[in-house]
This record gives C-alpha cells, structure tokens and sequence, in this order.
C-alpha cells in the first residue's frame, strides 16, 4: 500500500494556508499565476467522494488545479502532467507548511 493510502490528514489550516499563496503547480502554458485563485488541491486517492491526505496536497492556480483534476485536457496525458508537476509542487508545497510551521517532521 502507498503511505498516501495508510495515512488520512486533515488540517483545515493547511487547506487555508492556500489563500493567497503562489501555485506550486507551476504547469508552463497553463498556470495563470494569479494568487487570487490559488487553492489547495489534493492528488487522487481518496476513492468515491473522498481525498487524498492533506499532507500530500500542493498550491494550485485555478487553470493548473483544473489540469490536475482532469477538467481539462491537455495533449500530455494526464498522468504525466501529474508525475512531472504536481509531484514535484507536493514537495514545495511541503517545505513551505513547515516554514509556516503547519507541517512538522
């Protein structure tokens, strides 16, 4: 089983932490880099309904956030887009819930 399967965080102020803050997504071509419309957005998971853990969720503009949730389409598949990006915008996403000392390891 995958650690994001075995553990279930939920911290409404990680959620919130999003406001305000630059995407971490960063997709070339499709982030809008507005703060006004950052979000945090969660990875897949969480099965019919659900999330993944918040701790394994990144900052995401609302055009990246619509990538990465498959509302829309890109010529890369998905899939792709997801190991390249928002994997890699997790772990900023990470490194700064522990500089605002939401997420301690």
């Amino acid at each position: 089983m995958s650690l994001q399967k075995d553990i279930i965080i939920r911290s409404k102020k990680i959620r919130e932490s999003a406001r305000g803050e630059e995407c971490t997504i960063r997709i070339p071509g499709v982030c809008n880099r507005n703060p006004e419309t950052v979000v945090f957005c969660h990875d897949d998971g969480g099965g019919v309904g659900g999330k993944a853990s918040d701790v394994f969720g990144a900052y995401g503009c609302s055009s990246c956030h619509d990538v990465v949730d498959g509302r829309v389409q890109l010529t890369v598949p998905t899939k792709l887009i997801k190991e390249k990006y928002f994997n890699e915008a997790i772990k900023r996403t990470q490194q700064i819930l522990i500089n605002k000392g939401l997420l301690k390891v």
